[in-house]
């Protein structure tokens, strides 16, 4: 991707404690206007990677751009183009919601004259109106969440790097927060670190998946998801015993291999429940006509979506012993990236 178009450049980018690597030689590079979804299981390497990004850990080795700003040389001029919200939010417990605010505005470079109407604008945009003059130590953890979201938003930066922002929130609230990230696509760039999936599929156009301090997987949801899934997955369900639909379904043509059978019940005939991975979907119509031959009652057959969840659990889970696969990030079609 070209330098000038990208607001964040990663290369290499690794940090060491002792002999143990938190990250190990990451690299990407986030356009202007993308939502990207930052994933990876707890001690991953995830939060680590955003305070490197964010100027707050130096790195062992490698380089970061945010901007065009070299963030390892010049940390603060960095800063200035980025919003962050990290997991634990660090706020003044003392100071009420808009004297918090309006102080973090100056700090930020706001200008004095704007500084009240920047400060009523991310009130509202974090929704947190009606707590503005409350004391922050006194709110809920969900408050002081969406107070820290306002903060990273108050100096208008080009940049947001957020670490589980919806955390503590109830389900409207995290509609709400999910609904302004959506909002901001094009205009602003958003890193979005979150171990809500389905928000990440909702939201983000892009994900990078971290595991064990490396990146394991990259790019559009859609695209990854077809990537793994490899062979086609079919869900069959007929009016049958295990003992009569099992060998009818595999003796099709196509049909790979049993994944799943499930026994339900049912009057007066048992109901079977099987995954199947065929080799594509044409199979379907074969394992249609072939229950309808045996005089098996067809009750369901469709195609199992790959959801990002499952993309994510074998990614963080194979076996990546093998050289090759250690040393070589995941990398599927960059189309939608």
């Amino acid at each position: 991707v070209g330098r000038v178009f990208c607001v964040i450049e990663v290369e290499n980018l690794t940090k060491q404690y002792g002999d143990r690597s938190a990250v190990n030689g990451i690299s990407f590079a986030v356009k202007k206007g993308e939502i990207i979804g930052f994933l990876g299981p707890n001690g991953a390497g995830k939060s680590t990677t955003l305070r490197m990004l964010t100027g707050y850990l130096q790195p062992t080795e490698g380089t970061i751009r945010v901007g065009g700003v070299d963030a390892v040389r010049d940390p603060i001029g960095a800063r200035r183009a980025i919003g962050y919200l990290p997991e634990a939010v660090p706020l003044y417990r003392e100071m009420r919601v808009d004297e918090y605010l309006r102080y973090r505005a100056r700090l930020k470079g706001v200008a004095r004259s704007q500084v009240a109407g920047r400060v009523d604008h991310v009130l509202g945009l974090a929704n947190i109106g009606d707590v503005k003059t409350r004391i922050i130590g006194q709110l809920s953890k969900g408050y002081r969440s969406r107070v820290g979201l306002a903060d990273a938003m108050v100096a208008d930066p080009p940049l947001l790097v957020l670490d589980e922002p919806t955390a503590g929130l109830d389900p409207n609230q995290i509609r709400q927060v999910r609904d302004l990230i959506r909002s901001m696509a094009g205009e602003k760039t958003v890193m979005l670190s979150t171990h809500i999936l389905p928000e990440v599929e909702s939201t983000c156009s892009r994900v990078l998946i971290i595991n064990k301090g490396r990146l394991v997987g990259e790019g559009a949801p859609n695209s990854l998801r077809a990537a793994e899934q490899g062979g086609q997955v079919l869900v069959l369900e007929a009016r049958a015993a295990r003992a009569q639909v099992e060998p009818c379904a595999l003796a099709v043509p196509g049909v790979r291999r049993l994944l799943d059978l499930e026994q339900l019940e049912g009057e007066p005939t048992p109901l079977c429940r099987l995954r199947l991975e065929v080799e594509s979907l044409a199979a379907a119509e074969g394992l249609s006509l072939e229950l309808a031959r045996k005089g098996f009652a067809l009750r369901e057959l469709r195609r199992e979506q790959t959801s990002l969840e499952d993309v994510f659990a074998m990614l963080t889970t194979r076996d990546r012993a093998a050289g090759a696969s250690e040393s070589e990030p995941h990398k599927p079609s960059t189309e939608g990236a």
